[in-house]
């Protein structure tokens, strides 16, 4: 697999990834924006509106309709945290060009399809159709709902919401249920011409080939877009440690109780910088061979499950655990118990090697995917150097113990949240 950038148009750019693993190419476009919780809502319901009708297929029939006539192609959409912005997508798959019946270069009709959804949406009188905008916000709504309800991701997104309350970071990716209710047709299109005039682009192809021209046909239309106060994708706001724990407390009607841990580091920024961090926190609590599954949950029975992951753009480790109210105490002493011996090195070559072999087969499974390999290099806009899974996995090779020692030495527990059973909480 290799890779290809080329400079498109002011803030915009083309990003090739040869790869001959597929039957199909995909093509998306990545709009870049600030993150903002007065814009985050109204943004992310852009995608969704935008891939289900235009004003050339004024309803998914029709839509479905074209898409049925490129050998099936699919669309799809989404929106995405990266850091202190915020990801718009918005691609389409399709047969490889080499399988077209008549010789017809299927890549390049999807990305005509891509920008005709992005650039000829279906308005009118300067807003997008109530109907189509009512629609994608119940489909929101119903998201932001499901993520309540599993209890899991609730408490996660809490405890992010808490520990960056003061950043752009805190803000959920869909916004709140209150924020969707108040999009209308009219401030969608105010979103979306903004957008146009002030995201930073990325057009990526992921294919064994790339048509000529391609990027010609996209440079043409950004071209004429009058673009201007391009958002500039640099590095993104540190986690400043704190010097008390904040902790937070919800009651909720649930059986199971759930514990979410932050913690600052001193790691954070591309990919080079955050490899260390990676490790760290995989040995703290990654797989089977890991500190915290091995001792809180199998020694000591103290959670269900408890894990750790970080977040490379913001320097943030966290810990997530399900606990009985009565284990909450014990399960908190012994997660920092646990980080505190790799601070001093007391674990194992085994923890540690097969930490770097468990990373190393998890960024090979990325090869198996387009849209997996689309979206590792569409967060990665920030880095310096274009690296793949591949290259990544070498990187993880120069890793030392004593690196790993000296990262876990620079981590502060931040923020405490806690969701407790509503009978066990003291009042």
């Amino acid at each position: 697999m290799s890779v290809k950038l080329t400079p498109i148009s002011n803030g915009v750019e083309g990003l090739f990834i040869s790869n001959d693993r597929f039957n199909t190419t995909l093509v998306s476009f990545n709009f870049y924006l600030p993150l903002d919780k007065q814009s985050v809502a109204v943004n992310g319901l852009l995608p969704f509106v935008l891939t289900t009708c235009s004003d050339k297929y004024k309803d998914f029939s029709k839509l479905n309709y074209k898409l049925s006539k490129l050998y099936g192609a699919h669309l799809d959409a989404s929106t995405e945290k990266n850091g202190d912005y915020q990801l718009l997508k918005i691609s389409a798959s399709v047969i490889a060009d080499r399988f077209a019946i008549d010789g017809e270069s299927l890549t390049a009709e999807a990305c005509d399809l891509l920008l005709s959804l992005i650039f000829e949406p279906k308005v009118e009188n300067g807003a997008f159709c109530e109907e189509d905008v009512e629609r994608e916000k119940r489909k929101a709504i119903e998201h932001i709902r499901g993520e309540i309800s599993e209890k899991r991701t609730f408490a996660r997104n809490r405890m992010i919401e808490e520990m960056f309350k003061d950043d752009a970071y805190g803000v959920s990716k869909c916004g709140s249920e209150e924020d969707v209710r108040a999009i209308n047709g009219e401030s969608l299109y105010k979103a979306w011409e903004n957008m146009l005039k002030t995201a930073f682009i990325r057009v990526q192809v992921v294919s064994s080939g790339m048509p000529a021209g391609l990027f010609d046909k996209v440079r043409e239309k950004f071209d004429a877009a009058a673009r201007e106060n391009v958002t500039v994708c640099g590095k993104s706001k540190h986690v400043i440690p704190r010097d008390t724990v904040n902790t937070v407390v919800d009651k909720m009607d649930v059986a199971q109780g759930k514990l979410v841990m932050g913690f600052s580091s001193e790691i954070e920024g591309d990919s080079e910088n955050t490899v260390p961090l990676m490790v760290l926190s995989d040995i703290f609590g990654g797989g089977p061979y890991s500190r915290l599954f091995t001792n809180v949950r199998e020694k000591m029975s103290l959670c269900y499950y408890c894990s750790a992951s970080s977040v490379r753009s913001k320097g943030l480790l966290m810990v997530d655990s399900g606990v009985e109210a009565e284990n909450f105490e014990k399960a908190q002493s012994e997660i920092l118990n646990q980080l505190d011996i790799i601070k001093k090195g007391e674990f194992s070559d085994f923890e540690f090697d097969s930490s770097i072999k468990s990373l190393k087969d998890s960024l090979k499974t990325y090869n198996d995917s387009q849209s997996a390999i689309d979206l590792w290099y569409a967060l990665r806009v920030i880095d310096k150097e274009l690296t793949s899974p591949e290259e990544f996995a070498e990187k993880l090779s120069s890793v030392t113990r004593e690196k790993v020692i000296d990262t876990a030495k620079g981590v502060k527990l931040h923020t405490v949240y806690k969701l407790m059973p509503i009978d066990a909480v003291k009042e």
